[in-house]
């Protein structure tokens, strides 16, 4: 690494023009990137992380501005620049990559032509030459058929294969400095594992300093030299990432981590917690400590001055009035235990709840026939669900996992009835549940409940969560109507909100609120199945570490058999303790959870395990990664659906014959062509 300071930010606030008055988004924020470096910017959302991002490029829009401070690229001052002089830079020495893909990406233009306008207009490349740089820059981070990924449109493209093409445009120019604003939080774990791994490889390469903003712990361990902690608009801890990970000093710090499943400890083993509160608006900050609302090692001190970034060794700085006593002595938080479960984990086999035999749910695709047999049209369809297998025990949680559309959440929606299945058989408690929801009763209807991923797409705008609550409650007659508001108001408690939260409008809701409605929502019939798809996908560490315990109370509480839909292997490992693995319609692997966890894998799962970022710098990288994209669902793989994919391929036999799960131990079964020795000898 050079000693060359690229980007350097000294005292920096930021401040936006409203209608009332000005306000202080960004204060006191200064840091260093050096040529090759990665720092890592980590924080809830609302801590400012996006908006020291913006300010290097000034893209804060009309309203924003730097209010004081100095911004240094390269030794040269960036504020007051003229915008000409800006255009130059931005692009050029300095590049962006954004969380979400398509909103950078022209959906008019095919790639090429989007790529090479970087050329073009900073280099004064022909149109042919800038083809060939883009061609080169595309095979640079691997983009599989690069000459075809030229002449598509983004839309042609998956999630990961558009944000190859923003890392090969950002890194066309060289540039000196790159800014990645949550580049992998849309993708699939195995996606993001191998976007981290070309940043890695192309930051060694070409020694760019690079600027990398998270929420994700285990992502920023991952890519990470140096780590600066925001919270509230300002850095309250920053060190090198070893130090941050292993030694954290500010309570926040140690907050964040301590609101992270591990992936490597059972159900049981492991408690979250959450940093109670939220982070504060930033024109209602908190006098003294902005944290120490939230801080529960707050002293008078704390709530009366406020504290500098002060240097407390040669890499480590910290925002707190208690720094020396935790360098000498680290805080030791209360802890606060969940409510014990109300059932043994060995659960006999003959208690099953739900029961699924060969259940296939198709998509018919539209306006698309094919020729079939002497000249008739035959339909196709997407195998979103290619006949499944599997029972759930009472008091279980089952955790289904796998890559964006390898089925999951069509399993869940066909469970409660909300698509219909092409084929197979579903029971519940006996019942048999293959009927779509219009034709169930109203018993069953009650006794299986979802909690969706996104709240906002559930709840009303129109109407204050406690009537929403209220109308599960009378539709299904769960309470006599005289007890129906104190009946909300206890479940607003269950959920770990208050009584003042009835009339609130969800507009009024932060989105861990939101999701706890949804909860509150789901559980008010009492269900004895409750499904929950990617609950927390969408939430900060913090709110997720509270609602995953929320779950988990309930389950413990009141016996709730569950279904956890998830691509985080660390929230089901701690949730569960079944998993089952999907990959393109069809169960690859399913079993007991410690079995799933420990070899002999399946080599999907492998790769699922591998590709799970952890909260360790120092952890080697594993070297089991997937190339390509999940195959069309309209036209599957012959033989094993994997075999396109698979870095442990055998031969023809996985390509001609589709292999069937094999029990390798009571509760673990695994469908792979490969002997169970050769399974344990496959490595993460």
């Amino acid at each position: 690494m050079s000693s060359e300071i690229i980007l350097q930010l000294e005292n920096l606030a930021i401040s936006y023009k409203t209608r009332k008055n000005i306000i202080n988004a960004v204060r006191d924020v200064s840091f260093s990137i050096k040529r090759g470096e990665n720092l890592g910017l980590v924080g809830e959302s609302g801590c400012g992380k996006s908006t020291v991002a913006y300010s290097i490029v000034n893209f804060l829009g009309p309203n924003g501005f730097v209010q004081h401070g100095n911004i240094t690229f390269k030794g040269q001052p960036l504020q007051n620049k003229p915008e000409k002089e800006l255009r130059q830079i931005r692009g050029a020495d300095i590049s962006m990559v954004y969380q979400e893909p398509m909103s950078a990406l022209n959906p008019s233009m095919r790639i090429q032509d989007q790529m090479a306008e970087s050329l073009i207009t900073h280099r004064g490349m022909g149109k042919k030459e800038a083809y060939s740089e883009v061609l080169q820059a595309l095979k640079q981070v691997y983009m599989p058929d690069a000459e075809g990924t030229m002449t598509r449109y983004p839309h042609q493209l998956s999630g990961g294969q558009q944000q190859r093409v923003l890392i090969a445009t950002a890194l066309l120019n060289n540039p000196s400095l790159l800014i990645m604003d949550e580049p992998t939080t849309a993708l699939d774990v195995t996606v993001e594992a191998a976007v981290l791994d070309l940043i890695a490889e192309l930051q060694d390469r070409y020694q760019t300093a690079t600027l990398y903003i998270s929420h994700n712990m285990g992502v920023v361990a991952r890519v990470s030299h140096k780590v600066a902690v925001m919270y509230a608009g300002e850095i309250v801890e920053l060190a090198d990432a070893s130090t941050i990970f292993h030694k954290p000093l500010h309570p926040y710090t140690m907050g964040l981590m301590r609101c992270l499943p591990d992936v490597d400890s059972p159900k049981g083993t492991r408690q979250l917690h959450p940093i109670t509160g939220r982070v504060p608006s930033p024109d209602q900050l908190p006098v003294g400590c902005i944290f120490s609302p939230r801080c529960e090692f707050a002293q008078a001190v704390c709530l009366e001055g406020h504290p500098l970034l002060e240097q407390i060794t040669q890499d480590h700085q910290i925002r707190c009035f208690r720094a020396t006593e935790w360098q000498n002595q680290k805080p030791t938080f209360s802890e606060e235990k969940l409510a014990e479960p109300c059932h043994s984990n060995k659960i006999e086999p003959t208690q099953p709840l739900l029961g699924l035999n060969d259940v296939k749910v198709y998509y018919p695709v539209p306006f698309k026939t094919v020729r079939g047999f002497l000249g008739l049209e035959k339909r196709q369809y997407v195998h979103a669900v290619d006949g499944i297998n599997f029972q759930v025990n009472k008091g279980r949680t089952l955790g289904i996992v796998g890559e964006s559309g390898c089925g999951k959440s069509s399993i869940a929606r066909a469970i409660v009835g909300l698509e219909s299945i092409f084929g197979g058989k579903m029971e519940f408690v006996g019942l048999d549940i293959s009927k779509p929801i219009s034709k169930r009763s109203i018993a069953t209807i009650q006794q299986m409940q979802m909690v969706f991923q996104d709240p906002n797409s559930v709840l009303n705008p129109s109407y204050c969560v406690g009537d929403q609550i209220a109308f599960t409650l009378r539709r299904f007659r769960s309470v006599p109507k005289n007890q129906i508001q104190s009946e909300v108001e206890r479940l607003l408690l269950a959920v770990k909100l208050d009584e003042s939260y009835y009339y609130r409008m969800p507009r009024q809701l932060s989105g861990g609120e939101k999701q706890r409605i949804g909860i509150a929502r789901a559980i008010a019939s009492n269900p004895g199945l409750l499904i929950c798809d990617e609950p927390v996908s969408a939430l900060d560490v913090s709110v997720q570490a509270a609602v995953l315990n929320l779950l988990l109370e309930i389950q413990t509480k009141q016996d709730t058999t569950m279904i956890l839909i998830s691509h985080d292997l660390s929230s089901v490992r701690f949730f569960s303790e079944d998993v089952a693995v999907m990959y393109l319609g069809k169960i690859v692997e399913i079993g007991d959870c410690e079995a799933i966890y420990k070899p002999p894998y399946h080599p999907y799962t492998a790769a699922l395990l591998a590709a799970v970022p952890r909260p360790n710098p120092d952890l080697p990288a594993s070297h089991v990664r997937l190339h390509g994209r999940v195959p069309s669902a309209v036209n599957p793989p012959s033989g094993c659906r994997f075999h396109t994919r698979c870095p442990f391929k055998i031969g023809d036999i996985c390509e001609a014959e589709e292999p069937l799960l094999r029990h390798l131990s009571e509760n673990h079964s695994i469908a792979c062509h490969l002997t169970g020795d050769q399974l344990c000898q496959i490595t993460i």
